[in-house]
Parts: C-alpha cells; structure tokens; sequence
C-alpha cells in the first residue's frame, strides 16, 4: 500500500522519569489485580460443582476474555514505561489493533449474552433450564468470538488499505484505530466513517440491548415483590455498573470520526485496564456463592 513507515511511536503517558515510575507502579498493580482475581474466578467456578450453572459458567468466560483483553496492551505499556522504548514495529502495530478489537467487542457480544441469561432467569424462570441448556451457552460463547473476529478482521483490512507516509507518533500507550488512522497520508474520510460505523455502532447496539434488557427485568421485579427478586435486581445493578464502565468510553471513543478531537489516553485507560480489573469484584461480591466458594479453595 506504499507505506513508507515500518515502525510507530507510542509515547504513553509522559516524559518524566518520575510519572513514568509512578504510572508503571500503578499499571502494574491494575494488571497484577485483573491477573489474580480474573484467574481466582476461573478457579474458582471450574473446581466447584454447586457453581455447575449458565450464569457462572459465562462468568468464568468473562474473567477469561478480560485476561487477554488487558495483555493485549498492559505488557507492553508496561515494558515502555520501565525501560523507555516506545517504538512498535507496524506489524506489531497492526496486530495490537486487530487483537483489541477481537477480544474488546467478543466481551461486549457476551455481555450482551449474560444480560439474556439474567433476563430469562427472572421473567422466564420454568423455561431457563430448557433455554440457557450447556449446549446452547457454549453456542452462544462460540457465537461472540466469532462476531468479534469478524468485526475485527473488517477494522483490520481497512487499516492495511491505508497509506503510512509521514508522521509516526501516536499520542497514547497502545495501537488503536483512531490515533494511527489520523496518520495515514490520503484522504480517510470514508474510511473513517465506516470504522466509526462499525465500533461505534456495536458499542452503542450492545449498550441498547444491555439497557433495554435490565429494564424489563426491573419492571419484573416491581411486578413481583419478594426477597429473591430484589437480590436479583441487585445483581443486576451491580452488573450495570460493569457495563457502564465498559461501554461508555467505548462510545465516547468510536462513534465519532477519527479526524475530530483526540481522544484522551486517559478515557482509554477506563475501558482496557480499569474495566477488566472492577469486573472480577463487581461479579462476585454481589454473589454469596461464589464467596463462599472462594473461601473454600
């Protein structure tokens, strides 16, 4: 595609020694908290028969995907911060960008899933065991992977059409499609837009549905008065304040043309690093079970 440029620059957070041992401290205590406590769950739901159910058996896929979500780019911003090298080599440019958005939109499909399977256990609580069968779940599980390899295969080639001739400096700590698209030396609008289209309107699809979802189930659960409704309706808050802290910055950065303001590194860190790490306690201190079973093993 004539493109002149064989590495780019990330240049992370600052420049000062002393912020890059700050942030280097904190990047790696987020990273070190998504590591131990998305592994604990995991260990956690597949040691235990009592927690043999669809919702743990999604949860134990969540901690999963946030694990590879969070090295897609933590290792190496971790390696940049420590010993000052910011280059990345275009290939490894291009292959951060097309893994982000693998994992970051399967973990929004299967959200959406778990979302589906709270709401069926709730409103339709006869048919939940014919409906969410193990068969149907590891469906449903193959069914986000597959649409984020797809979303993401269609972000990556549209990048790889785009010429990379001058500037190589990227204003943030990873590869994505906005900051790497606003340095390609031809007229991106187009592109632009459909990229914009495709993140972004997954992003806000997903939140809609989650959104949409969570308020039928509250208008079951007011419908029904009884203890076991409320701790559902519990879970689901806390389950909304997972997904808020997913999605929104997600909107805030993709549905937009990459050609208008920066996004901040600062909103990017929300949605790769602070998400993965709040999902393992949101998930699980709302549920005695998997609190009992963790002090179990």
């Amino acid at each position: 595609n004539f493109s002149r440029v064989t590495e780019f620059i990330l240049l992370g957070f600052s420049d000062t020694q002393e912020l890059q041992l700050l942030f280097y401290t904190l990047f790696l205590l987020a990273y070190a908290m998504v590591l131990l406590g998305n592994l604990l769950i995991i260990v956690t739901v597949r040691t235990d028969p009592r927690l043999y159910s669809p919702m743990y058996f999604l949860l134990c896929n969540l901690s999963f995907i946030d694990i590879c979500y969070t090295s897609v780019t933590a290792p190496r911003a971790l390696v940049a911060l420590l010993s000052g090298h910011k280059a990345i080599a275009f290939e490894g440019c291009m292959a951060q960008l097309f893994f982000l958005h693998f994992v970051g939109s399967s973990e929004m499909f299967l959200l959406t899933v778990m979302a589906f399977d709270r709401y069926t256990a709730i409103c339709r609580p006869l048919h939940y065991t014919a409906i969410m069968a193990r068969g149907a779940c590891w469906a449903l599980v193959a069914a986000c992977w597959a649409g984020g390899f797809i979303h993401s295969a269609v972000q990556t080639v549209l990048m790889l059409q785009l010429p990379f001739c001058g500037p190589n400096t990227i204003h943030s700590y990873f590869c994505d499609v906005p900051p790497v698209v606003r340095l390609a030396c031809a007229d991106t609008a187009l592109t632009e837009w459909l990229m914009a289209s495709n993140s972004g309107l997954i992003s806000l699809g997903c939140f809609l549905v989650l959104v949409a979802s969570y308020a039928l189930i509250l208008a079951k659960v007011r419908a029904r008065v009884s203890p076991g409704n409320w701790k559902a309706l519990s879970t689901c808050a806390s389950h909304v304040m997972a997904v808020t802290l997913l999605f929104m910055p997600c909107i805030f950065t993709y549905l937009r043309p990459a050609g208008s303001s920066p996004t901040s590194k600062y909103v990017c860190v929300i949605y790769t690093i602070f998400s993965p790490m709040m999902n393992p306690l949101i998930y699980t201190l709302r549920s005695s079970e998997v609190k009992e079973s963790m002090w179990r093993l």
